[in-house]
């Protein structure tokens, strides 16, 4: 039986996927704040944010779901505080 043993190249700016784990992490834990006191931030201005690199915009969109935000749709490119 075969198994992948992972991704036999590196992401953008040779950095492994881990790497890019922890990056979109650090990320993560500086805008909850900024997205909690402005009370929304664009998907547009996370792109700028990660300097463009698709995984790690991916990512932070992931844990900042995890993390209880509304990270909007594509008719709704946003990132809102969730509301119970």
């Amino acid at each position: 039986m075969k198994v992948c043993a992972g991704r036999g190249t590196s992401y953008l700016n040779g950095n492994s996927y881990d790497d890019c784990k922890k990056i979109a992490e650090s990320i993560n834990d500086k805008l909850k704040p900024k997205i909690k006191q402005k009370g929304k931030f664009m998907w547009s201005e996370l792109l700028i944010e990660v300097n463009h690199d698709e995984l790690v915009y991916k990512l932070v969109l992931k844990y900042l779901r995890r993390d209880g935000f509304d990270i909007g749709n594509y008719e709704n490119p946003q990132i809102v505080p969730k509301t119970n």
